[in-house]
């Protein structure tokens, strides 16, 4: 068969600054997606883009090139409007579980599409997956009679989504092209745009234990996943937030459901709580209730009836117990003072260790492994109080887990000042 293009000309193009055309990058996604553009050649391209860049105008056409490489769900026919979030990941990210039954009880459905989680990120479906039962996979038809009854669900996305964008993902996790501002834009947006949510949510992380260190790099993928999303008819807003510490007092599996069940209790980390109201009230606004009331739907159990009814709805008991490690190690403070750092990469690499992350996709998870937080920066400590208690199956990964948190904390004499960095930095829309 006659192709339009040759792969090797389109990557000498981008490798030599050359805006690439939209037929040109039509034909490479497509050829992608058939096996006519070899692995080891699109590992090249990813390369030429990770170096050079691409414009606006690139970024779009590649984005809706991975959309059109599989099939667009569509809610439109729901009784109630969509509304959905994405976070670019994070230590102690547990949002996406209190924030998802807390706008369906505002009567706003959330079709979320999750991931796992991959290196020191945790992943929503991996933390779900320590309650007994739950699933993450659903067809299309179990996914719209959920949002439909339940009005919320946490799923996979199936392998008829964007398969261009699942093939990419998985090269640039292996090639050293992850942290590629277009990649990472268009690999984002072209599976939420594909979902076919109403208006989207951005929770774009800023700090070590984010994929954005700078603020000026978040901003700019914030500015460019906006744009994305406005131009695809997608109602589109971002939060920039702060991930230079932990969100919450947990970074693991199990212990991440925990906290987040305790949120939806009414109690919970006052950062876990700000932010989940904060993104709530952009999904809720952007799905045109913007009089909901969130508070109370988190104080009188409405958030909580609607949790239980979606594990349920996907198989999950939400009365078992959680799992709990069979072994734990408290780190303790060396010296008296005030706890002015806590930083998120060491505690995420730490969790990642004991295992609860993954290496490789196809690793297995420990689900009560983590790290739990008895304090935060700005609280006074007192030598040998416990600040960490590590939390494993297996107490050989004690010793390297530890390793991860040497320099990850500072404590300095009382009195001192912690930097402060508000929890969110900024909207942009």
């Amino acid at each position: 068969m006659n192709e339009a293009f040759d792969a090797v000309d389109i990557i000498g193009a981008k490798r030599d600054h050359v805006e690439l055309t939209d037929a040109q990058i039509d034909w490479v996604i497509d050829g992608y997606t058939r096996g006519v553009v070899a692995e080891e050649q699109m590992s090249a391209l990813a390369m030429a883009v990770y170096l050079n860049g691409m414009t606006p105008g690139e970024i779009a056409r590649w984005t809706d090139a991975m959309i059109r490489s599989g099939q667009r769900l569509d809610f439109s026919g729901l009784s109630r409007p969509t509304s959905d979030k994405h976070s670019t990941g994070g230590v102690g990210d547990k949002i996406t579980l209190p924030l998802v039954p807390l706008v369906a009880a505002c009567g706003v459905a959330v079709p979320q599409l999750s991931g796992r989680g991959l290196g020191h990120t945790g992943g929503t479906l991996d933390k779900l997956e320590s309650i007994a039962g739950w699933r993450a996979d659903l067809t299309g038809s179990e996914m719209r009679a959920q949002l439909e009854d339940v009005g919320a669900v946490i799923c996979a996305a199936g392998a008829s989504l964007a398969p261009a964008d699942r093939r990419l993902y998985a090269l640039r996790d292996v090639t050293g092209t992850v942290s590629s501002l277009p990649l990472i834009a268009s690999s984002i947006m072209s599976k939420k745009i594909a979902e076919g949510t109403g208006s989207l949510v951005l929770d774009v992380k800023i700090g070590s234990g984010a994929c954005m260190k700078e603020l000026d790099q978040g901003r700019e993928l914030a500015e460019t996943m906006v744009r994305l999303g406005t131009d695809a008819g997608v109602r589109t807003v971002a939060l920039l937030t702060d991930m230079q510490t932990p969100l919450g007092l947990t970074a693991g599996n199990a212990l991440e459901v925990r906290e987040s069940v305790e949120v939806l209790a009414g109690g919970g980390p006052p950062d876990v709580i700000e932010l989940t109201l904060a993104l709530a009230r952009e999904m809720v606004a952007g799905a045109g209730r913007p009089d909901a009331d969130l508070a109370d739907a988190l104080a009188d159990g409405r958030a909580m009836d609607v949790w239980r009814r979606m594990v349920r709805a996907q198989g999950g008991d939400p009365t078992v117990p959680l799992p709990e490690a069979r072994e734990t190690h408290q780190v303790l403070a060396p010296a008296d003072g005030m706890l002015i750092e806590l930083d998120a990469y060491a505690v995420g690499v730490a969790a990642w260790r004991l295992g609860a992350g993954r290496a490789r996709k196809e690793d297995p998870v420990l689900a009560a492994a983590g790290v739990q937080l008895h304090v935060k920066p700005g609280a006074t400590v007192r030598r040998g109080e416990p600040l960490l208690t590590l939390h494993t199956d297996t107490p050989d990964r004690f010793e390297r887990a530890i390793e991860a948190l040497d320099g990850g904390y500072t404590i300095a004499p009382e009195g001192s000042n912690p930097a402060h960095r508000p929890l969110i930095i900024d909207r942009i829309a």
